[in-house]
């Protein structure tokens, strides 16, 4: 739930919505039996027989009889994730070496065996902290301090490990150019770098975060420090036990019904058994054996290689990643608008966007999933499935046989540097579009290689080598930068892409998401529909997507959604659904919405140390009236982090909603004075003032708010009006054609500019 602008020019779109309603209430299933929302969660495990709860035994229990898995693993990026601080760990210089930012020294020495830095702590003042762990290896190794309340905390300065003729064997920063105080969120000190937050799900085995709220602290466990084999296959006590007792009667396999079924495993990564590649002589590519019916190994990746929120703790292995986790969808500043990596998002999101899945490749088969190494050197690993006579040959990669050009990865899995010198290979398998380029800006294998050259020259060498502009599996980049831009056809993409199912689910799920910010009598049918996709991804997309329509209303599309086969669905329809009285929710209903709100609760609980939790508890109690709850929601995310702009603004809200104007006033100011640029708090102190009638001062603060955020139409529209209202029709003009520049299909300023145009 996220603070909610309400607008004139929606007006409209509420009044036309029941007639809407109407129209698609067919789409809903008459029962609580309808296939896609079973009356319970199912699984796809087999049914198991009773066993005890599975307990973490440790990879010592797996490597007695799996020894050449365990070899394989010792040395790889997962063995060695995290690591106790010792000489044999550390790879970085603590010999009294130093480091120099800005003005600030940073030291890094050995003090009785400890390995010290001298730098710049929480109140800006040089001290000395002991590094308790290493984090990583390799191209580069961090160094986690311990601070109060159970935090550990990851140094912004980190050692590059590669070889020195590599550029290596250095201390470097990790956000080479900002200027970071103690005062930025970027600090080392501050949440983004805290490790029980940030990163510790991923490098631990069987991580625990428990963050105690009243305190403030966390008293974080975990199992094994590294990424071991439980990890990934889940608590192996019934294994073991399985394997102690093999060959008698009791443990057969569970085709023979036995009591310990998979063997005592709680998730079984077979999907590659007994599954042959065999190439099409016709088309050049092979084809899988047999269709992979299930996803539990990219899933189970997924969880730490993809980017995403954890919503609740009790991950179960072998379950949908939805039961407890939140991909990211195609988000601007993650993904470009073709789908390509952009910020640090990993590989699942890649994944899902690629022909390669949809044609039944998992993570092993490209990867070792013991040492994570490639299975075949260099172009040896794509040409498992692609023929060498045609794939390697220079008639496709138009390059010297050797060069870069040659090799599959440089075109189709472009790479970007991350945390400066960590090169990563986007996984989305596409062919090269240097026309989109030319079109929208995106970026290109081509000119990625060939930096001096133009996208237009790119873009004419490849129509000219193929015959034509080449397509590839993804086709929804000009309609996600329709989108962003705000174009006038953006809504007519975004439904064409919502429509066709060939497209990848995350693209889908994007575009519903992006007809949630402009919902319209066109486009409700269309997310309302969604709601029932096969796909969980698409289903949490529509839901979110139903702010702008009244509580009454996002209860009669979105409650069957209360009962979805997705944990995190189910959740976010309970927030979503907020704003009903209980009273008003069918007796038949009560039970699974009770069990959603408990369940939405505890994912916000799960991140209460994330200020965008707190926020998000609090509009949840505020649309249940509760009062006092919501406020201390609102006042521990600003305890959190006191430059949360969310926070400010929906706290101000709820004081609107309280009649506390006074206290909205001065808590807009308050946050003024720390963030003096933030068009947000210029933008909601304008709106208070015009409330207060005191429109001089609020002209200035919602002109303000335009001039910070040009690109937000919002902004534009609510001035446009207070400056319409005090007879400046001119100036509201000229503020409504200035930002239809930057967002020419946003349909509010679209509608203001005819309603004035009607009048005169």
């Amino acid at each position: 739930m996220t603070h909610s602008y309400h607008w004139k020019g929606l007006i409209w779109l509420i009044v036309s919505i029941a007639a809407v309603l109407l129209a698609v209430k067919l789409l809903w299933p008459v029962t609580d039996g309808h296939k896609p929302f079973p009356a319970e969660p199912t699984s796809t495990e087999v049914p198991q027989s009773p066993l005890p709860p599975p307990e973490f035994v440790g990879r010592a229990s797996c490597a007695n009889c799996h020894a050449e898995q365990d070899q394989l693993w010792q040395g790889s990026h997962h063995d060695l994730a995290m690591q106790e601080a010792n000489a044999q760990t550390v790879l970085g210089n603590f010999d009294n070496a130093s480091f120099k930012k800005g003005d600030l020294v940073s030291r890094f020495f050995r003090r009785d065996g400890k390995f010290i830095v001298n730098t710049d702590g929480a109140d800006g003042k040089l001290a000395d902290f002991e590094v308790k762990y290493t984090f990583g290896y390799t191209p580069l190794q961090q160094y986690l301090v311990e601070l109060p309340g159970g935090r550990l905390q990851a140094l912004s300065i980190a050692w590059d490990s590669r070889p020195k003729d590599q550029g290596g064997q250095r201390w470097f920063h990790l956000y080479p150019n900002e200027t970071i105080t103690h005062n930025d969120e970027l600090h080392w000190t501050k949440l983004s770098q805290n490790w029980n937050y940030m990163c510790a799900e991923c490098h631990s085995t069987n991580l625990q975060k428990n963050y105690d709220q009243a305190s403030k602290s966390y008293q974080t466990t975990w199992s094994e420090i590294d990424v071991s084999c439980e990890a990934c296959h889940g608590p192996g006590s019934n294994h073991v036990a399985w394997a102690k007792a093999r060959g008698k009667a009791a443990v057969k396999t569970v085709d023979k019904k036995s009591e310990l079924p998979n063997k005592g495993l709680t998730v079984l990564l077979d999907e590659r058994r007994g599954v042959q590649w065999a190439m099409d002589a016709q088309t050049g590519n092979a084809r899988r054996s047999a269709p992979r019916n299930t996803d539990q190994e990219i899933q189970t990746c997924a969880r730490c290689h993809a980017r995403r929120a954890q919503l609740f703790a009790d991950y179960q292995y072998g379950q949908p990643l939805m039961n407890t986790h939140l991909p990211s969808l195609l988000q601007e500043n993650l993904y470009f608008a073709d789908g390509q990596i952009d910020g640090e998002v990993y590989e699942y999101g890649s994944i899902l966007q690629s022909k390669m899945a949809h044609a039944g490749v998992t993570c092993s088969d490209c990867h070792e999933p013991h040492s994570l190494k490639l299975r075949m050197p260099a172009n040896g690993v794509c040409l498992q499935c692609h023929a060498e006579k045609k794939y390697a040959a220079n008639t496709h990669h138009f390059h010297p046989t050797g060069s870069n050009g040659s090799n599959c990865v440089d075109c189709h899995m472009p790479q970007k540097n991350y945390m400066v010198v960590d090169p990563r290979r986007d996984h989305s398998f596409r062919i090269p579009r240097p026309d989109l380029t030319v079109k929208i800006g995106v970026p290109n294998a081509c000119n990625g290689c060939h930096s001096d050259k133009q996208p237009t020259w790119a873009a004419e060498q490849v129509k000219q080598w193929y015959g034509h502009e080449p397509k590839g599996f993804q086709d929804y980049a000009e309609t996600l930068h329709a989108a962003r831009s705000n174009a006038a056809d953006a809504e007519n993409k975004l439904l064409a892409l919502v429509s066709d199912k060939g497209q990848p689910a995350i693209a889908r799920g994007t575009a519903i998401a992006e007809l949630g910010h402009r919902l319209t009598e066109v486009s409700l049918p269309t997310v309302i529909e969604a709601l029932n996709d096969e796909d969980p991804l698409v289903r949490a997309a529509a839901v979110e997507a139903l702010d702008a329509l009244s509580p009454q209303q996002r209860w009669q599309v979105a409650h069957p959604l209360l009962r979805d086969t997705s944990r995190v669905v189910r959740a976010l329809t309970a927030g979503t659904l907020a704003g009903i009285a209980t009273e008003q929710v069918p007796d038949e209903d009560q039970g699974v919405f009770q069990q959603a709100i408990a369940d939405y609760l505890a994912s916000q609980q799960m991140n209460a140390d994330e200020p965008g939790a707190q926020v998000n508890m609090g509009n949840f109690h505020a649309a249940r009236n509760g009062r006092m709850l919501a406020e201390a929601a609102y006042r521990e995310a600003l305890a959190l982090n006191p430059e949360w702009v969310p926070a400010y603004v929906n706290l101000a809200d709820f004081y609107r909603q309280s009649g506390r104007e006074a206290e909205g006033d001065a808590l807009l100011r308050q946050g003024l004075t720390l963030l003096p640029k933030s068009a947000a708090l210029h933008h909601s102190l304008g709106l208070l003032q015009v409330r207060q009638k005191q429109m001089k001062p609020a002209l200035a603060s919602l002109k303000r708010s335009v001039e910070l955020a040009p690109n937000d139409a919002r902004f534009a529209y609510v001035y446009a009006i207070a400056l319409d209202s005090t007879g400046k029709n001119r100036e509201a003009r000229t503020v409504v054609e200035t930002a239809l520049k930057h967002s020419p299909g946003d349909a509010a300023l679209n509608q203001l500019k005819l309603q004035w145009s009607a009048k005169q």
